[in-house]
């Protein structure tokens, strides 16, 4: 296998450098690592990323049942499905597909937990939500035992997606034409692709996501770590080094599928991994989509761009009488109150307690309600 240059940098941050599993799944000893991490702030000890097994306030307006996806087969996964508690006809409903990392249902980063906010909220006003862990966080050891570096986002995430739409099909108090995705980050990202393979969904809330090649994110993020981590010769030498980037990554992109599933990122994925994603541009997806779709994007986003992500977005999908486009002031990666901090005081933002902001959600209720 012909040798790879040291990718010196790279973030991976995409709504969740707070899982701890990413960094489990590394393997330091494998003469193939190319590593992409810069160290990150640590959580404090009590943090964990267990689900959290309290049961959600029953007395606003919903009702929750605890659900099991993909009941019976190897990778099932435990969920949460909500409804309003007053059922008068069929629903809409929403499936909510995370970001990047190993998230519990309710995509809790410290004490924060945006997918049960959103759930909540909406089930209080009249739609059915289903969130579940992701297939990484329930079965990570399994993964990588049975895939290897074979993992693709669709083992990780698409499959999920679909059944949970599937689900939501063959519950009689849904409406059947009118179950909706709504994906964060990654999520989002891959919205389009898991609408296309299968959810067949009635539309799309793309949520702080990005049509981008991920990699080129975390080329963003690299650059923006130098900028604030270093001064003079050394800054000048990490960002020389980051001119290679781009050669780099094609050449990464550029092995057999053989070598891509044995070459590990320190981000804990193969190679393969990114080939597949690199293969199947998003932009690509938005041709033969015809389903409304609503782009929502926190301006204080130092993760994934607002001028740059949320802006082509518009460039991509200009002219469709279909796609709505909101930009929240104010507002970090979880759409919650945070002002535009340097990328490594991330993680203390997220610390903060909050909620996600209110007329986030309610603009995600009106325009479900609305299509």
């Amino acid at each position: 296998m012909k040798k790879l240059l040291c990718l010196l940098l790279g973030i991976m941050l995409i709504a969740t450098a707070c899982t701890a599993q990413i960094s489990e799944e590394s393997d330091a000893g494998d003469k193939n690592q190319i590593a992409l991490s810069p160290e990150l702030p640590e959580q404090p000890d009590e943090i964990n990323d267990d689900t959290d097994e309290s049961e959600p306030d029953e007395t606003a307006g919903f009702i929750s049942e605890r659900i099991v996806l993909g009941e019976g087969t190897e990778w099932a996964v435990e969920g949460m499905l909500t409804l309003p508690e007053d059922i008068q006809e069929s629903l809409p409903a929403v499936v909510l597909v995370q970001g990047s990392g190993a998230h519990d249902m309710d995509e809790t980063i410290f004490e924060n937990k945006p997918f049960r906010d959103i759930a909540e909220y909406l089930s209080s006003n009249g739609i059915a939500v289903l969130r579940y862990d992701m297939r990484r966080f329930t079965h990570m050891e399994k993964m990588r035992e049975q895939l290897g570096g074979g993992m693709t986002v669709r083992e990780e995430r698409i499959e999920d997606a679909i059944l949970a739409a599937e689900l939501l099909r063959a519950d009689s108090r849904i409406d059947s034409d009118r179950i909706f995705i709504l994906g964060h980050s990654q999520g989002g990202m891959l919205a389009p692709r898991i609408h296309a393979e299968g959810g067949h969904f009635a539309g799309l809330i793309i949520f702080a996501g990005s049509p981008r090649f991920l990699l080129d994110l975390s080329k963003d993020q690299n650059i923006a770590y130098i900028e604030e981590m270093f001064e003079g010769v050394e800054r000048a030498v990490h960002m020389a080094q980051m001119d290679t980037w781009d050669e780099q990554i094609a050449e990464l992109m550029g092995l057999s599928d053989e070598e891509a599933k044995e070459t590990i990122l320190d981000a804990g994925l193969h190679a393969y991994y990114f080939k597949d994603l690199y293969v199947n541009p998003i932009e690509d997806y938005f041709t033969d989509i015809t389903v409304p779709i609503i782009v929502m994007h926190p301006a204080n986003d130092v993760q994934v761009c607002a001028e740059k992500d949320f802006g082509l977005y518009k460039e991509i999908l200009t002219g469709r009488d279909n796609v709505t486009f909101k930009l929240y002031e104010g507002l970090n990666h979880l759409f919650m109150p945070g002002e535009k901090v340097a990328i490594m005081e991330i993680l203390g933002q997220y610390a903060t307690p909050g909620k996600v902001d209110a007329q986030v959600l309610a603009d995600i209720a009106q325009w479900i309600h609305a299509n």
